[in-house]
């Protein structure tokens, strides 16, 4: 029988509360201790698993070590706002005004933990489960990274906590909701080179060493090079120049050195480390050519991972349809989240918002889209444990 005390959560009015703490990465700004006391009090056991000053929540309602866990991955961090003279409505306002929601985290992604979070408190208040909920929260996801969902991930598999599968309730929808759910994402990577050669006077260059022209070769032959042409489930990858820095203020003078990056979005036909070894070879070529020595520094921000379509899969498709009417897209398009670590616990799935105002000045969403995605996370945990 229902819970006749509690009243069903709305996920507006946390959304709201959410967006009034000011958790620019990395401040907590009370937003994990709002969460906390909320799913406290409806019974989950809550740990506070904040590593290196970032602040990460983990919360299970149910057994440890229960046949069937159903997680949920989210964050509360937001970006900076930028000018806030520029904004219509206060960026920590959360302001509803004509069924719009205002502020800093409408769409990325306070509203989606605020959604599963609602969803997940009324079910085991109403209908309590054979199995167990969880809840990752993390203050890192718009931030580096390092000692958020993964500090939580390494924590769990200490206390010997484990999700079954888990969905990521970051914004997927491009334009109305319900169109699209990411059932992977490519993998990203960046590589700054370094180039050095030998200064001189541009009109005596055979006396230097350009490097500004051994690079501008390299950066030709990898922008020049077909990666692949896309996979079952992915588009091709890609590969972009991001920067391309020398500091040369003299029209005269030769530099000594310049430095370029390139940031490289790939698919399951790569792995970061091969694709490392070919920039590094790439490098070692045109070094051999010019004379320029070529120092590459590699960061691989993620790899590439697909959660196959099956039963998870359909189950959240069959969820956003009954839920929304529109039949999601199974994408794998779009840039990195916390899901690329997830993935490595257990199959990962993304479903949240329509993403169009995310980082932007004048962030926002409809109410509408908030109530509505509660309801899909709701159907969804009512069929994953029915």
């Amino acid at each position: 029988m229902p819970d006749p005390v509690h009243a069903p959560v709305d996920p507006v009015a946390l959304s709201a509360d959410l967006i009034r703490c000011p958790s620019v990465t990395p401040a907590e700004g009370g937003a994990l201790s709002l969460l906390e006391q909320l799913l406290a009090g409806a019974g989950f056991d809550c740990t506070r698993v904040d590593r290196n000053g970032t602040p990460n929540l983990f919360a299970r309602w149910g057994r440890q070590g229960a046949n069937r866990s159903f997680g949920f991955n989210g964050h509360t961090d937001v970006v900076p706002v930028g000018d806030a003279e520029a904004w219509t409505q206060g960026p920590f306002s959360g302001v509803v005004i004509d069924g719009i929601l205002w502020g800093r985290g409408a769409t990325d992604m306070k509203t989606g933990v605020a959604a599963f979070a609602a969803a997940a408190v009324d079910f085991v208040r109403t209908t309590p489960p054979d199995g167990a909920i969880i809840l990752t929260i993390t203050g890192d996801e718009e931030g580096p990274g390092l000692d958020g969902t993964t500090a939580i991930l390494d924590w769990m598999k200490g206390a010997g906590e484990a999700m079954s599968v888990c969905l990521v309730g970051e914004p997927t929808c491009p334009d109305h909701m319900g169109e699209m759910m990411k059932i992977g994402r490519r993998g990203s990577m960046n590589c700054e080179f370094v180039a050095k050669g030998v200064q001189g006077h541009s009109a005596y260059p055979h006396r230097a060493r350009n490097p500004l022209h051994a690079m501008v070769r390299l950066l030709d032959r990898l922008t020049s090079h077909e990666l692949d042409q896309g996979t079952d489930h992915f588009d091709a990858s890609t590969l972009a120049i991001t920067r391309f820095d020398t500091g040369n203020t003299a029209t005269n003078v030769i530099p000594a050195s310049t430095r370029a990056t390139v940031n490289i979005r790939f698919n399951d036909a790569h792995s970061g480390p091969g694709l490392a070894d070919w920039l590094r070879a790439e490098a070692a070529r045109v070094q051999a050519e010019t004379g320029v020595s070529f120092d590459c520094r590699i960061e691989i921000s993620g790899e590439s991972f697909l959660t196959p379509p099956g039963d998870f899969v359909n189950l959240v498709a069959a969820s956003v349809r009954a839920e929304t009417g529109v039949t999601p897209v199974l994408s794998t398009s779009g840039g990195t989240s916390d899901a690329r670590f997830v993935k490595d616990h257990c199959p990962v799935v993304e479903f949240g918002l329509v993403g169009k105002t995310m980082h932007q000045v004048d962030e926002r969403i409809e109410v509408e889209q908030i109530h509505q995605l509660k309801a899909v996370y709701a159907r969804i945990l009512r069929d994953y444990f029915a």
